[in-house]
């Protein structure tokens, strides 16, 4: 069933017009938001039994303990022979303060990353035991991809276009987690990502608002489930609010600068479809947005999120966020940087030990009304509320310290589905070199990725053990023993090495075997945060290896683990067969054995676009024209004197070596005419937010091979003749169908004014009479279209 896009009102906004900057202050509100106010995004959080609950307790606590509800702190200092330590790695915040000390004078609110039903339960017993109004402490941690059971990152999860499989993951995890005391995750990170420089790409769904407003929404649902009031449901905290995945040059934590229009129709979505799903929580950006800190950005906190948005839930800084104010130049000290942050709709101070120290004197000296900071602390006991701390303060039933068996096949599903084929020829044989036929007898394993389990998860990946994970080795040995087969393995060299004295060893075993696979590519500490590359080849001396194991003329198959897109332009010219990894997770040997030799055929598809080379970034297929198109040139050559005064670069095409959204299988799908429900559409008709079904888009999809397989049909859409210039194609849509060989299908994809709306020049979302082009394919490269007109 075909995905609506996520889109989000307008019909206030030009209310909000009051300036060109974003940040406005308190002063500047305009009062027609407030007298449109939307209705609250959770209901959940929004009940009168909570409402009356959260009154009667704010009307007992003293000052120091509402300021403690607003204040976050790891367990630094906390010692225990059996319970794990942090989850995460963040730098030392150096606070100096005691979180059992202050949990126990009901001073603290909530905690990060300390995790294990023993650590949680000291320090919770500490706050409801020990505390004069026993309030329990809420602890969150970065669960991105799994807590013991670890499924591919959300780069990876993107690339299975499948929603429903997320929210299942998602819903998994909570289960696991909340054993160990954990009831907030920091996830969903939701920022669209069109640098394959930026480390946290790997975090996120890519670099289409459409699918990451898809991946977001399923996200919020599984980590929330039914009920927050559930015990093994988690608050989700939607990240990082906002635009923080359009950092200047890919740099981690740089500056962030665009348009409204831009931020409004490509950043904000996945934020928007993640509210509207009734997330619980935000978390602001580390960024400035157009010279204002997100930590400070009234514009981004209240205008749009609460005012526009009718965001109900808690803001959250990001690590010693609110203390980096400084570091950004709009706070001389302490003081400044905590009133412009809980001003502008921070609620809780992550790490910074700004706010408790610094509120009292605000509040007393008039520059913080103490209005503001009861606003917050009723948004923070909102969730404990919806959450049943109250009632069931503790770890949950019996704790999960290992991968989960019966959570086993829902990862390895998802591995399987997220890998992603690129390149699959025959090496002069009469057949494709995957799947492996019965005579690929032996097999060379070769690379630093081939059996190196600690690798097999990526960054942010909670709390496996090395021991539950399968590697690619241990898979392929076992499947190549079932056809009597055999694998040689060679490391070959390190991920990041120089050294080349295990060349040798993995070309004699390229040379003895049938096929070579190599598994080459990033270490998992090379993406995530911190983890901006300025180049994106293959680390080290990798791509060395694989060219001295290439010279062998064996067919290479050619695994790659990364957490971004890379440059695999050599490969792409010289290696037989490639597969786009990701990091795969607990279950990646078994995910990858299952592809290699057939049991499973390849449908992941591309979130992102792989550039030829790291000069092109950022690169993305739904760019926007220019006045001069390189039309028919042929950019594979140098320019000519009828192909240079165009928009090219002149050592390399435009277009991505591999382009979002395409991905092959092991069969073929063809696709039929498009057709659409009518050739016009009138303006009153279509330009009303609430037209969900203006046209629909239809084509027939076969698998022409084989194999019965997996394809995701894609719907792309272009406006021409608006009033402000549109993408050359948008996704708008797409299905995930399986058929059998010989087997066709009709796909539908519905377009209203969600799909067809823009956001023109005062940055309103509207439909104007144009004309469209609607694609349906496999791919962003899709030709068969459709057009339609809409009318005065």
């Amino acid at each position: 069933m075909a995905l609506k896009a996520l889109h989000f009102a307008s019909a206030s906004r030009a209310a909000t017009r009051t300036l060109a900057v974003f940040g406005l202050s308190l002063a500047l509100l305009p009062t027609a938001i407030a007298q449109q106010r939307p209705a609250p995004s959770s209901p959940q959080l929004a009940t009168p039994a909570i409402e009356r609950r959260v009154n009667d307790l704010l009307k007992q606590m003293t000052l120091e303990e509402k300021i403690g509800q607003l204040v976050q702190y790891n367990d630094s200092g906390y010692q225990s022979a059996t319970s794990p330590t942090q989850i995460a790695a963040n730098p030392e915040a150096n606070n100096n303060v005691n979180s059992m000390d202050l949990a126990s004078s009901g001073r603290l609110g909530s905690m990060l990353n300390t995790v294990g039903a023993e650590r949680t339960n000291a320090f919770q017993h500490a706050a409801v035991d020990k505390s004069r109004l026993h309030i329990p402490l809420l602890f969150g941690a970065d669960i991105i991809h799994g807590y013991r059971t670890i499924y591919p990152q959300p780069i990876g999860l993107a690339a299975t276009f499948d929603p429903d499989l997320v929210q299942s993951l998602a819903r998994m995890s909570a289960e696991e987690s909340t054993t160990a005391g954990i009831r907030w995750f920091y996830s969903p990170m939701v920022d669209i990502s069109r640098d394959a420089r930026w480390g946290r790409t790997t975090e996120g769904a890519g670099e289409d608002p459409y699918l990451g407003a898809a991946m977001a929404r399923a996200y919020v649902l599984g980590y929330q489930g039914t009920s927050l009031s559930n015990p093994d449901s988690v608050a989700a905290c939607v990240k990082h609010f906002a635009a923080y995945g359009a950092a200047e040059a890919g740099r981690e934590y740089n500056t962030t600068d665009m348009s409204e229009i831009r931020l409004r129709q490509i950043y904000l979505p996945p934020y928007k479809a993640a509210i509207d799903a009734g997330a619980a929580t935000v978390m602001s950006a580390f960024n400035a947005l157009n010279g204002t800190p997100a930590t400070a950005n009234r514009f981004l906190m209240q205008n749009i999120l609460r005012d526009e948005w009718g965001f109900n839930g808690l803001v959250v800084s990001d690590y010693t966020a609110v203390m980096e104010l400084v570091n950004h130049g709009i706070a001389l000290d302490a003081a400044t940087a905590t009133r412009k942050a809980l001003l502008a709709g921070v609620d809780i101070d992550m790490m910074s030990h700004f706010y408790d120290t610094k509120l009292p004197e605000l509040i007393s000296s008039g520059q913080v009304p103490m209005s503001v900071v009861d606003e917050s602390v009723r948004r923070v006991l909102r969730v404990k509320f919806a959450l049943g701390l109250f009632e069931h303060p503790y770890a949950r039933g019996t704790e999960v310290t290992a991968a989960v068996p019966e959570h086993r096949p829902l990862v390895r599903k998802a591995a399987e589905e997220s890998l992603v084929l690129l390149k699959n020829d025959s090496a002069g044989q009469s057949q494709s070199v995957l799947p492996f036929s019965t005579d690929a007898r032996k097999i060379a394993l070769i690379g630093p990725l081939a059996d190196n389990p600690g690798e097999m998860m990526g960054s942010w990946s909670g709390g496996p053990q090395l021991a539950d994970v399968v590697t690619i080795r241990s898979a392929l040995d076992a499947r190549a023993k079932q056809y009597g087969g055999s694998v040689t393995y060679a490391k070959g060299t390190e991920i990041t090495g120089t050294s080349e004295d295990g060349f040798a060893e993995a070309v004699h075993a390229a040379e003895q075997a049938d096929v070579a696979v190599l598994a080459l590519g990033e270490s998992g500490a090379m993406s995530g945060e911190a983890g901006s590359r300025a180049y994106l080849d293959l680390p080290g001396n990798q791509e060395k290896l694989l060219e001295a194991v290439a010279a062998t003329n064996k067919p290479i198959v050619l695994l790659v683990f990364s957490g971004r897109p890379l440059v695999l332009d050599w490969a792409a010219q010289h290696v037989t067969a490639i597969i786009e990894v990701w990091f795969p997770g607990t279950e990646a040997g078994s995910a990858i054995a299952d592809v290699l030799y057939g049991d499973v055929s390849p449908s992941g598809k591309l979130p992102m676009s792989f550039p030829r080379a790291v000069g092109q970034e950022p690169l993305y297929y739904n760019q926007f024209p220019t006045g001069r198109p390189p039309f028919h040139a042929d950019l594979t050559k140098p320019p000519g004197p009828d192909s240079r005064f165009v928009s090219r670069y002149i050592d390399v095409p435009n277009d991505a070596l591999f382009p979002f959204g395409f991905g092959l299988s092991y069969t073929k799908f063809s696709y039929g005419k498009v057709a659409l429900s009518r050739p016009t559409v009138p303006l009153r008709e279509a330009n009303r937010e609430s037209a969900k079904k203006v046209i629909t888009a239809t084509a027939t999809v076969t698998n022409r091979g084989n194999r019965t397989a997996t394809e995701i049909a894609q719907c792309y859409v272009r406006n021409l003749g608006a009033s402000v210039e549109q993408p050359i194609r948008s996704l708008q849509g797409f299905s995930r169908i399986t058929l059998k060989p010989g087997e066709s299908k009709e796909v539908t994809f519905d377009l209203g004014f969600p799909e067809l709306s823009f956001y023109n020049a005062e940055s309103n979302a509207v439909i104007e009479p144009t004309h469209y082009t609607v694609w349906i394919g496999g791919s962003s490269l899709s030709s068969d279209e459709a057009d339609f007109n809409v009318t005065p």
